[in-house]
């Protein structure tokens, strides 16, 4: 353990026994909390904390996840009792009750320590936009931090909080991290609560989780997500966590150009990242990237822009000054747009989500740099719009698409500047990300955060992960198998390969009668079976009614029975089926077979 707690793990071994109390150790942790730290809005006093703390005094360590971790959440949060700003003094109002993935933390015994600073209304990628100073990159403070999440990046990276939540847009919750050295995990838009959370964009905001490692940033993740009782925008489907079992099948899509800018030393950590996916044993290809850019360009060019000023609508209107200049000007376009813009824009969309989702057949998992570049904080500056459009080429279309995403540090850059990466996947693919995160990190040599002399730990186990599809084992036996021809009604609803095997030596297999593709029937027989090759894969269960309804008599969905003992559902004939049928068990499986024919 580093010296000073940094991880979950960290603070759970100073508690655990009974070695320190919360009070012990949370009250001096207040004094580090500098005044006039562009980082903060609401620096949490002692009197704040006494709730909190005399309530888990009376609490268990063991019943609390959390229990004693000091966290932050970013200023477009409620938290009861403190103003929420949004990085607008004009705008403050003093919420009754805290935002519920507030008090989901502070259920789990995370103790809340302040607010951070962002781009105010969460408009800006840059963290500068902010009546309560920019706040600096943590490792060169000529650079910005990132934003619209600036202060909640800023406060992980410094070791001040072991956690923070930020929200994300159109990338403030990974932006942020790859200018630190942190994980950032944007989940599936859909999947966590936003009650009590100011929107930028309320058809695609989400909260996102700032740590400094993967196990982390999952644990706290798991903990808020379960959105029930409140609109949902965009559904939320988990599915099958399979990156990260089968490494070798895995197809990593990479910009064919990714334009990182060679000065920062980003181009040349861009390549040593792509070495580093190869060594992994992943199978990087290159993806046309237009899809996605026109995409990206519609959250700021195109009509949601709208989504903003509705807003701050009262105050922009009456008191337009009140604003930043920039988020004025930002936010101002949507006087440009009205609602057959909207709904052309929306067609537009549509068409591009057709062309972006066709890329998955031929990916499971994008990785992309973060962002191309990270600009000094005069250059903003002198060119605030370009510059900040710059940095969401990577991260602008992920939640219009209604995709998952997790930004990991991936090394330092010779500027001295962090360089991160993106791991992107289809909405609801947040677990198989977290597992293929926790697989990259491990593999990483980096250190905690900035300057902070702490190694990766090394116990890295994922304690908890985002939800998943609940699956079942399914065994397969014929033109469903890898590589024949029904493979594909599988993948299209997210199978995964289990294993090879072998059914016990009670079943005769058959070449049913009828047109292409040839089909086997497995019969289960009394006497004079034999043990035939089968594979087994894992369905999500919400899949299960559709395949069922692809599968033509005379197969059906049984028990087949395996020669290690188990009885798994699987794929079965009906006896009466094979009166007449070819008899091929002597081939011992229907590949076999195929090879023979």
């Amino acid at each position: 353990m580093s010296t000073v707690p940094l991880t979950l793990a960290d603070w759970r071994a100073l508690y655990r026994g009974g070695k320190a109390r919360p009070r012990e150790l949370l009250l001096p942790w207040l004094a580090r909390l500098e005044e006039g730290d562009p980082a903060w809005i609401v620096r949490c006093r002692p009197e704040d904390l006494k709730a909190q703390l005399e309530w888990l005094e009376r609490s268990s360590m063991e019943a609390l996840p959390l229990y004693g971790v000091p966290f932050a959440v970013k200023d477009n949060i409620d938290v009861a009792g403190l103003p929420t700003t949004a990085a607008c003094p004009a705008f403050s109002h003093l919420p009754g009750r805290h935002a519920t993935v507030v008090q989901r933390l502070l259920d789990a015994g995370a103790v809340l320590i302040g607010k951070t600073n962002l781009d105010q209304f969460a408009t800006g990628l840059v963290g500068t936009r902010s009546p309560f100073g920019a706040v600096p990159n943590t490792f060169v403070p000529d650079y910005v931090s990132g934003g619209s999440s600036s202060g909640s990046a800023s406060v992980v990276a410094r070791g001040l909080a072991a956690f923070a939540l930020g929200t994300d847009t159109a990338g403030s919750g990974r932006v942020p991290a790859g200018f630190n050295n942190l994980v950032g995990l944007k989940p599936t838009p859909g999947s966590v609560p936003m009650q009590g959370v100011l929107p930028a964009c309320r058809t695609l905001d989400v909260v996102s989780v700032f740590a400094l490692t993967v196990a982390d940033a999952a644990e706290v993740m798991a903990l808020i997500e379960g959105a029930q009782g409140e609109p949902a925008f965009q559904g939320c489907a988990p599915r099958l966590p399979w990156f990260g079992d089968d490494q070798s099948a895995l197809r990593v899509g990479i910009p064919q150009e990714p334009a990182c800018d060679r000065a920062l030393g980003y181009a040349a950590a861009w390549e040593q990242a792509v070495g580093r996916a190869s060594a992994l044993g992943l199978a990087c290809r290159t993806v046309d990237m237009a899809p996605l850019d026109a995409v990206a360009r519609l959250l700021y060019e195109g009509p949601w822009v709208a989504e903003r000023y509705a807003v701050v609508q009262p105050l922009f209107e009456e008191h337009p000054e009140l604003l930043d200049p920039v988020v004025r000007q930002v936010i101002g376009k949507a006087r440009q747009h009205d609602a057959v813009a909207a709904f052309r824009a929306r067609y537009q969309l549509e068409d591009l989500r057709l062309q972006a989702t066709a890329m998955w057949r031929d990916i499971d998992v994008l990785m992309v740099p973060t962002a191309p570049t990270c600009p000094s904080r005069g250059a903003v500056a002198a060119e605030p719009v370009l510059r900040n459009s710059e940095l969401g080429r990577y991260t602008n279309f992920v939640n219009l698409l209604g995709w998952s995403a997790v930004a990991l540090p991936a090394g330092m850059a010779a500027s001295g500047l962090p360089f991160g990466i993106t791991l992107i996947a289809p909405g609801g693919c947040d677990a198989a990300l977290v597992r293929l995160a926790a697989r990259w990190e491990a593999a990483s040599e980096l250190t905690l955060g900035c300057r902070l002399r702490a190694p990766l730990p090394a116990d890295r186990a994922l304690r908890r992960l985002p939800a998943a599809a609940a699956v079942m084992p399914l065994v397969v036996v014929g033109a469903h198998l890898r590589g024949l021809p029904l493979h594909g009604q599988l993948l299209a609803r997210g199978a995964r390969f289990v294993a090879a095997v072998r059914t016990a030596a009670h079943y005769r297999l058959y070449r049913l009668p009828g047109g292409a593709p040839d089909r086997p029937g497995l019969i289960r027989v009394a006497s004079g079976g034999v043990s035939i090759a089968v594979e087994v894969h894992e369905l999500p269960v919400s899949e299960i009614g559709s395949l069922l309804q692809d599968i033509p008599y005379p197969l059906g969905l049984g028990r087949v029975e395996l020669e290690d003992g188990r009885s798994l559902p699987g794929f079965m004939c009906e006896g009466a089926a094979v009166a007449g049928a070819e008899d091929i068990s002597a081939f011992g499986g229907w590949r076999d077979w195929l090879a023979a024919r």
